[in-house]
C-alpha cells in the first residue's frame, strides 16, 4: 500500500516538477527537504500526532517552510498533511528523486562484494554498468558482505543480478537434493 502511495504523490509532483520547468529546482529542494526533516524527527512526530488536527499542521508546516521551500513544494506538503500521508513522506521524496534521476538518465545502483573494491575495480563496474544500461551516468553506493565468500550482487531498482559464490552454492545445493541416487 505504502509503494502504490508513493508512486501516486511521486509522480503528481514529477508531472508538476515537468509541467513548471522546475525539475532540477525541486529535486535539490527536496533533497534538502529530506535532510533537514531526517535531522528533525520532532516535526514528524508532531505531524504524525493523532491528537493535533490537520489544520494545525499544515499551519505549523507554513510557518516553519513558507518562504524557504518554492510554493509547489508548500503546496504539496500542505496536500500531504491534508491527505493524512506524512507518514509516507520519506517514501515519497525518494519516489520522486528516483523519478527524476531515472528521467535525467542517471542510475542508481547498489554493488555489495565480499571484499571492499579498490578504486580501479570500482570505475571498472561503473563503466560496465553503463555499457550495459540505458543510463548516461550512475550513482553507485558500494557495500561489503563477508557472507558472499565471492562475486558481487549489483541491484539497480528493483533488478537484481547475483553472481555471488554463496548464491551458487546455494543453487548447487538445491540441484544436488533434487538428484535421487
Amino acid at each position: 500500500m505504502a509503494k502504490l502511495i508513493s508512486k501516486t504523490y511521486g509522480d503528481a509532483l514529477f508531472e508538476l516538477a515537468v509541467e513548471e520547468g522546475k525539475v532540477d529546482i525541486l529535486l535539490e529542494e527536496i533533497e534538502q527537504l529530506q535532510k533537514i526533516l531526517a535531522e528533525n524527527e520532532d516535526f514528524g512526530r508532531l505531524m504524525n500526532h493523532p491528537k493535533i488536527i490537520k489544520e494545525e499542521k499544515i499551519e505549523v508546516a507554513k510557518s516553519v517552510f513558507a518562504g524557504r521551500i518554492s510554493e509547489e513544494l508548500l503546496g504539496f506538503l500542505t496536500i500531504i498533511i491534508s491527505k493524512d500521508r506524512y507518514r509516507e513522506i520519506d517514501e515519497i521524496l525518494t519516489y520522486f528523486v528516483a523519478k527524476v534521476k531515472e528521467y535525467k538518465g542517471i542510475g542508481i545502483a547498489t554493488v555489495t562484494t565480499a571484499v571492499p573494491l579498490k578504486e580501479g575495480q570500482c570505475k571498472e563496474v561503473e563503466r560496465k554498468l553503463l555499457d550495459t544500461t540505458k543510463y548516461k551516468s550512475m550513482e553507485i553506493s558500494y557495500g561489503v558482505d563477508a557472507s558472499l565468500i565471492g562475486g558481487m550482487v549489483i541491484r539497480i531498482g528493483d533488478r537484481i543480478v547475483d553472481s555471488s559464490i554463496k548464491t551458487k552454492l546455494s543453487e548447487l545445493q538445491k540441484d544436488l537434493i533434487k538428484v535421487q541416487i
